[in-house]
């Protein structure tokens, strides 16, 4: 359970995340948080804090290069990286010869991705997404929110507040985090 926020902002990515781990009734608030920096990237992540930990200090993202065509990059050697990351650090699931990961928000150089558990790549047309248990009531705030004059992060802050109070999977206190673009 959870809820991470994106949004692109100006040539910024601003990511939020709560602190809940949940199993079954169980909820622990965590100081472990689930929106960091690796490198050049910012990510948020949901599915396990397992995984979320190989993501922090075990992936090391295959150098990103200024001619890369990003989306390119982050299909085929992001994912990649991520695939082996993963399944090295024993969280990969394999059912019957299909490999499962986790899902979480990748941001980078000024741009938003998600990533899904058979380690597809989306990217929104929209400026935001969010993932995790209260994923629809976080992007519903962020699309009521849209030209109202708010500050990024503020936006970031009422879509996890939006969460929090309409999930039981999802807790305060919330860590955002921004990410100017690097040319």
């Amino acid at each position: 359970m959870t809820c991470i926020v994106g949004l692109v902002d100006n040539g910024k990515v601003y990511m939020g995340g709560d602190s809940a781990g949940v199993g079954g009734y169980d909820l622990t608030i965590r100081a472990d948080q689930k929106v960091f920096r690796n490198g050049d990237f910012l990510m948020g992540f949901t599915s396990s804090f397992r995984m979320g930990q190989l993501l922090r200090y075990k992936l090391s993202p295959p150098k990103l290069h200024s001619d890369d065509d990003l989306y390119q990059y982050m299909v085929v050697q992001f994912a990649e990286a991520v695939r082996t990351c993963l399944k090295d650090g024993g969280y990969a699931q394999n059912d019957k010869g299909e490999e499962h990961g986790g899902t979480f928000l990748v941001g980078a150089k000024g741009r938003l991705f998600s990533i899904h558990g058979d380690y597809q790549v989306g990217e929104p047309q929209d400026p935001f997404y969010a993932v995790g248990c209260a994923d629809n009531i976080a992007l519903g705030a962020m699309y009521a929110t849209q030209g109202k004059g708010m500050n990024p992060e503020e936006r970031v802050r009422l879509a996890l507040q939006a969460a929090e109070r309409y999930s039981a999977g999802v807790r305060g206190p919330f860590a955002i985090e921004c990410l100017e673009a690097k040319a």
